[in-house]
């Protein structure tokens, strides 16, 4: 049995240390949440010569206001690349067949899920755009990083709160997703509105006491040490979001508090076209629930450490792919091993330059927040690695849904089959 929870190269406090304690071999800097924590904090007082600069990733950004070289009035997420715009509700759940460790008796498990959806191009445009995390959350999350609360730079997604679906006549292929250790759902929106943009529902979820997450009725939890929370507690919130996907697919809306769901989301989903993925121990949860967890078609691993125990060593016939950067196979026992038992399509690539918090919202929140508080390049490569940082996130958008199109769609996705021209960074390990 463990006796520790394990800890991911993201930390306790899902920093983007590698596993020296620094991003890649540096001496340790601040982490992720202290520099977003800090440039959100800092509102309207960037330093003298960074105010008029405009940063973000390529293309339009969600929530960017104003023309010229005026800066941004917050930090900015890229619009996703897909035909359709993004719609976003959140879900409030609960796990009947989990105690609460320490909520006290009768209490179960509670666990907020967002659902990310291709919403109808009539109608989104008359919903409000929705907030990377909620207030409350965002709160917590900036006081641990030792910082006050100032919104005025926060990131606006491109979800639309409640849009209706955009419904084809086919139900929607869906997609879970489970994040870091001490981290929170919204941190691979990126990643997620772009499945969505191209016609997934993708289901994100905080994993509970590990992750900071606000309910309904205002309550606030972070990552609490007296509660273990290991990939295989993940794993189980994984299976458990598939069950609530069977419930939304069925027609049934699991919402504890029985708000009203977007138009067509009830029996718009296709239970029998489920894929997962997750970054550092999500992604090692994500191997885990698929070998417990058929429902799972093809799996997906951001820089997964796969250390845990039991460790994710069972058989998969099914399709599984390593993005990695820090856990790379070539330095990581663990992650051969899982490698070693694929034995379906398996594929293993590693963009050069990355490091662990490379793969996910850091990559473009923290160029951009570093920028803010006059951090040097090099401060902010030991956070984000020396990839450049649009490039990052057009890989981020790029490879993921290749590799759900092939696998859920079966849809041609050359991109593959081997190194591209298109993106050179990307190196295929056989």
């Amino acid at each position: 049995m463990d006796t520790t929870p394990f800890a991911s190269p993201s930390g306790p406090t899902g920093s983007s240390a590698g596993p020296a304690g620094g991003a890649s071999g540096s001496s340790p800097g601040p982490t992720r949440r202290r520099i977003l924590g800090a440039a959100l904090a800092m509102g309207a007082a960037a330093p003298i010569g960074l105010a008029g600069t405009a940063w973000g990733a390529p293309g339009r950004s969600a929530g960017a206001t104003g023309t010229g070289p005026a800066a941004p009035s917050r930090l900015t997420l890229p619009v996703p690349t897909g035909p359709c715009p993004v719609g976003t509700v959140p879900l409030h759940l609960r796990d009947t067949a989990r105690p609460d460790p320490i909520a006290g008796p009768g209490r179960f498990r509670e666990l907020m899920a967002t659902v990310w959806y291709p919403a109808r191009s009539a109608d989104a445009d008359a919903y409000p755009l929705a907030p990377w995390m909620t207030a409350g959350a965002l709160k917590a999350f900036l006081d641990d990083a030792g910082f006050p609360l100032d919104l005025s730079l926060a990131p606006l997604t491109s979800g639309h709160q409640g849009a209706p679906v955009h419904r084809t006549g086919h139900r929607l292929p869906v997609v879970v997703f489970s994040h870091g250790s001490g981290s929170h759902r919204a941190d691979h929106t990126v990643v997620c509105q772009e499945l969505a943009s191209h016609g997934y529902a993708v289901v994100t979820v905080d994993h509970t006491h590990d992750g900071f997450t606000e309910f309904p009725d205002g309550t606030v939890l972070t990552p609490d040490d007296r509660v273990a929370a290991y990939p295989r507690d993940y794993a189980a919130d994984l299976r458990f979001l598939l069950d609530r996907v069977d419930d939304l697919a069925a027609g049934r809306n699991p919402d504890v508090d029985r708000r009203t769901l977007p138009a067509g989301l009830l029996g718009g989903l296709d239970p029998n076209t489920v894929g997962a993925f997750g970054w550092s121990k999500g992604g090692t949860a994500t191997a885990l629930a698929m070998a417990a967890d058929r429902r799972i078609r093809a799996g997906l691993a951001l820089d997964g450490p796969m250390i845990s125990n039991p460790p994710p060593s069972a058989d998969l016939d099914r399709p599984f792919m390593l993005m990695t950067a820090v856990w790379a196979r070539a330095g990581n026992p663990a992650a051969e091993t899982f490698w070693g038992h694929l034995r379906g399509w398996r594929l293993d690539v590693q963009a050069t330059g990355a490091v662990h918090g490379s793969y996910g919202d850091n990559m473009t929140l923290i160029p951009q927040a570093g920028k803010l508080l006059g951090m040097t390049e090099e401060q902010i490569q030991s956070q984000v690695g020396t990839l450049d940082p649009d490039r990052g996130i057009l890989i981020q958008q790029a490879y993921p849904l290749a590799f759900f199109d092939l696998h859920l769609r079966h849809r041609g996705r050359h991109l593959l089959d081997g190194p591209s021209k298109a993106f050179p960074e990307v190196v295929f390990h056989p």
